[in-house]
């Protein structure tokens, strides 16, 4: 009668065995999570496509790059484009005079802010720095108003900085001079042009009530109560945001004005505002601020009439990343942002001189803004985390 032989396994080798399969499983775990994370951030939504907004605006402004062309002041251009731009995301809808009240009352606030920033351009780095602090706060804090007041605080924000980056730039650069009154004159003119737009289609389309242009944007102007969170959010964001402005001012960074338009971008707005969202903003600022270093590096080695052909062609391409922009605002949040940031960044970098140099210091800048963005994305996190009393997320 034969015995069967047992076979037993050594526990030394069992042992191996499970830490290898654990270690396989939590690589593919994390492989995975981020590989989700990738996929969520670019994630598309078809039915987010708006064409027909973005050809009107793409038509519209048109008309201020056709008429600084002709004067030979180019200079003025970002004011009028983003006047028009901003005026028409914070476009109220509703009856003729609540879109036009409101509309020119957007178009005043940041005509002042636009005077404010082209009057400050040459002042020393700590007033830019307590003036960019005091404008971010209280946009932070416009929450409480509502979140269409809050949306068009926000927006008047972005203009802020970065119309004060493109008068630093334009102070220092000695190559252009622009005049104060004539930037406030642009950014209005292309805010009116919005507004004249308005009355148009309403005459159009029998003097009744119209949809706000950008529908997806909430419409609530209900207040709300300040609350503690809200308060020390809208302040970390503000010391931030200023923050960025001293490190760039206060150092003289070549380029450094890059860092707070990249921080703006990039940064979380809210408390409420979800995790996915803000990392859009992220990527979008990222992707953005590396596609307009590349596209500026290609006026480096030009000179005379060519060197103007091409400085008009990139104004064109910002006008036409603009345009999408306003058509994926809610196809894509991410390539949302990177068409505004890429947009913004040539428009400003177009009067500064262009070198392999400076490209590095641009693109190096943005990832500080960006970085100094994502800090503060994480201390939200652990604010929101202890307000609503939740558990810490599982590593």
């Amino acid at each position: 009668m034969r015995h069967r032989k047992r076979h037993t396994r050594r526990p030394g080798r069992a042992r191996a065995a499970m830490a290898s399969a654990s270690g396989a499983v939590g690589r593919a775990g994390h492989g995975g999570k981020a590989r989700g994370l990738s996929a969520r951030v670019f994630a598309l939504a078809p039915e987010g496509l708006r064409w027909p907004r973005g050809v009107l605006f793409l038509d519209l402004a048109l008309v201020p790059l056709i008429v600084f062309w002709a004067v030979g002041h180019q200079v003025y251009l970002p004011s009028a484009l983003f006047g028009l731009l901003f005026t028409l995301l914070a476009d109220p809808g509703g009856g003729l005079g609540q879109r036009v009240s409101r509309s020119a009352a957007f178009a005043l606030l940041g005509a002042g802010l636009t005077a404010a920033a082209f009057a400050l351009g040459g002042v020393a780095w700590y007033w830019l720095t307590l003036v960019v602090f005091a404008v971010t706060l209280t946009a932070g804090l416009a929450a409480v108003f509502g979140a269409r007041r809050f949306a068009a605080a926000l927006l008047l924000d972005v203009w802020f900085v970065i119309a004060l980056a493109l008068a630093f730039g334009l102070h220092h650069s000695g190559r252009v001079s622009s005049l104060t009154w004539a930037q406030v004159l642009a950014w209005t003119g292309g805010a009116a042009l919005w507004i004249v737009m308005g009355l148009v289609e309403w005459l159009i389309h029998g003097r009744g009530e119209r949809p706000q242009p950008i529908a997806e944007i909430p419409g609530d102007t209900s207040r709300k109560r300040l609350t503690p969170p809200l308060a020390v959010f809208a302040l970390i964001r503000a010391l931030t945001i200023a923050g960025t402005v001293a490190l760039a001012f206060g150092l003289e960074l070549s380029h450094g004005y890059w860092m707070p338009i990249a921080a703006v971008v990039a940064m979380k707005p809210s408390l409420r505002q979800a995790a996915l969202v803000s990392a859009q903003r992220l990527t979008g600022a990222l992707i953005g601020a590396v596609a307009a270093a590349l596209l500026l590096l290609v006026p480096t080695a030009l000179s005379g009439f060519r060197l103007v052909v091409t400085e008009r062609g990139l104004e064109v391409v910002a006008l036409v990343l603009f345009m999408h922009g306003v058509v994926i605002r809610f196809w894509n949040y991410a390539l949302y942002s990177a068409a505004i940031a890429a947009g913004a960044l040539i428009l400003v970098g177009l009067p500064q001189p262009s070198d392999y140099a400076a490209e590095g210091y641009r693109v190096l800048w943005t990832l500080c803004g960006a970085g100094l963005a994502l800090l503060v994305l994480l201390l939200a996190g652990l604010l929101t985390r202890r307000a609503t009393g939740a558990p810490h997320p599982p590593s």
